[in-house]
C-alpha cells in the first residue's frame, strides 16, 4: 500500500528512552517508564502495559476547580509503555523545567508532565474575582512539561521598567515570579456608551516573560470549561 499517509514524519518509531519528546506540532509522545501525569481525556493512542488512574487534586484544589472553572483534572499513566497525547489538535511545546524554575500556567494549557514536577492550584495576586485567571497551576520541582496553545504563542519579554498587559483569556502562563495585579483601561463612562470591552486586564511586573495565545476563549469553550 503507497500514500503519504505513510511517509517517515508520521510514523510513530519504538522509543529509545524514556520520557517526552514531539511526535508533531499537534501531540507529545511519552515513553512510560514509572509514572506520568497528563490531563484526563487527553490519550489517543497508547501501547504497552499501561494503567490510567483519575488523580485528585486534594479537596482545597477541587474546591477552586468547582469554584472557578479553572484548574486541571488529571490522571496519572502507569507502567511501561508509550502513549501519546493531544488536545483539540492545538499546538505542542515541551518546556524544561530546572530546579529553581517556577511557572505559572493557565490549566487548560496543559497537557502531560514528568511525575517529578510539583503541581499546585495558586491564586493569582491581585486578579481578584475577574476574568479566567483567578487560579491558575504553579509547576516547580524538574522535568518536562508540554504545554498546548490554540495557534502560535507570543512570547513578550517582562522588564521592571516595562510592565506588560495581557487578557486573562489569552494568557497561557507567566514567570512565577513576576507580580501581578488587574489594570483598568477604560472609564466607567467609556464602557457604559459602548466601549471596546477590554476594560480590564491582568498586569505583569518585574523580570521574566509571559505567553499569550492568539485568540481569546470562545464561549462554548468557557461554558464547558
Amino acid at each position: 500500500m503507497k500514500s503519504d499517509l505513510f511517509a517517515s514524519e508520521n510514523m510513530a518509531q519504538q522509543a529509545t528512552v524514556p520520557g517526552m519528546t514531539l511526535q508533531n506540532a499537534k501531540s507529545v509522545k511519552y515513553a512510560v517508564n514509572g509514572e506520568m501525569h497528563a490531563r484526563q481525556g487527553s490519550m489517543i493512542a497508547f501501547r504497552g502495559d499501561l494503567q490510567f488512574e483519575r488523580k485528585g487534586q486534594g479537596i482545597g484544589g477541587m474546591l477552586k476547580r468547582a469554584v472557578t472553572g479553572e484548574g486541571l483534572a488529571l490522571m496519572a499513566v502507569r507502567g511501561q509503555g508509550e502513549a501519546w497525547f493531544a488536545h483539540e489538535a492545538q499546538n505542542c511545546f515541551i518546556v524544561d523545567i530546572e530546579q529553581g524554575d517556577a511557572l505559572t500556567v493557565n490549566g487548560r494549557n496543559v497537557l502531560c508532565f514528568d511525575s517529578t514536577l510539583s503541581y499546585e492550584i495558586k491564586t493569582v495576586k491581585g486578579a481578584g474575582m475577574t476574568g479566567g485567571g483567578l487560579f491558575n497551576s504553579l509547576f516547580t520541582g524538574y522535568g518536562k512539561l508540554a504545554v498546548i496553545c490554540e495557534g502560535s504563542p507570543i512570547v513578550i519579554p517582562v522588564t521592571q521598567q516595562q510592565p506588560v498587559y495581557v487578557d486573562t483569556d489569552a494568557v497561557v502562563g507567566w514567570s512565577a515570579q513576576l507580580s501581578t495585579s488587574l489594570h483598568r483601561s477604560q472609564s466607567v463612562g467609556s464602557m457604559i456608551r459602548g466601549g471596546s470591552g477590554e476594560a480590564v486586564q491582568l498586569m505583569l511586573q518585574g523580570e521574566g516573560f509571559v505567553i499569550v495565545r492568539p485568540s481569546e476563549l470562545k464561549p462554548e469553550k468557557a461554558a464547558s470549561s
